[in-house]
């Protein structure tokens, strides 16, 4: 298959996922269980995309300046601190992780 044939079936196959979610009964959206199910999947997908942005680097694993930004970055949200504050102090440790030599 051609790069736009894939393009073509990638939208084709999201755009019936949204349909399908129109065309679900609003009992099942509403039920206990369904709720848990979503939100703990949302939770995982998050927690799975905030690893692999952390400790992937192309196909290798790096432990680097985004590791110290991530502590801090954790260590201000258990504190309860605002997010920009949490922005900004993960920023913040991820520059001073790069300026005294990590990569």
């Amino acid at each position: 298959m051609s790069l736009w044939a894939w393009i073509l079936l990638a939208c084709a196959i999201a755009f019936a996922t949204k349909l399908v979610g129109y065309l679900l009964p609003s009992r099942w959206l509403e039920s206990p269980r369904f709720q848990r199910v979503s939100s703990a999947l949302t939770i995982g997908l998050l927690a799975a995309l905030v690893a692999s942005n952390t400790f992937a680097s192309g196909q290798q694993l790096a432990i680097d300046s985004r590791l110290l930004a991530l502590i801090a970055a954790g260590i201000a949200l258990w504190r309860k601190l605002p997010f920009l504050a949490v922005v900004v102090i993960g920023a913040a440790a991820a520059a001073l992780g790069r300026l005294v030599g990590l990569p």
